[in-house]
């Protein structure tokens, strides 16, 4: 298995504006090839933001990988960067992977 995750940092005030986008994105993973699971997680709140991280688990790297190359990823990223959405976070999402290994 093989997990992506994404951590983000959300300006106070605005985590269910962030949960919204995420709600109403049009994914499409569930027709990925090699997909299996995903979720949203909500952290801590510090001074001025709150973590959040995406979550997902592939089957594997490679399958994770065509993902990113495919016209599903462009759809469900089309929106990224909107500047009428931008203001909500403290810089860019931080990608970080993982093969399970136990």
């Amino acid at each position: 298995m093989y997990i992506a995750m994404n951590r983000f940092k959300i300006k106070q005030g605005e985590e269910q504006r962030f949960i919204e986008l995420w709600r109403n994105r049009d994914s499409q993973l569930k027709e990925v090839p090699g997909f299996i699971n995903f979720n949203l997680l909500q952290g801590s709140t510090q001074e001025g933001y709150t973590l959040f991280a995406s979550h997902a688990q592939w089957e594997s790297e490679e399958a994770f990988k065509n993902w990113t190359q495919s016209e599903a990823f462009r759809k469900a990223h089309a929106n990224a960067g909107n500047p009428s959405t931008r203001e909500i976070y403290l810089g860019p999402p931080q990608l970080e992977c993982f093969n399970a290994v136990l």
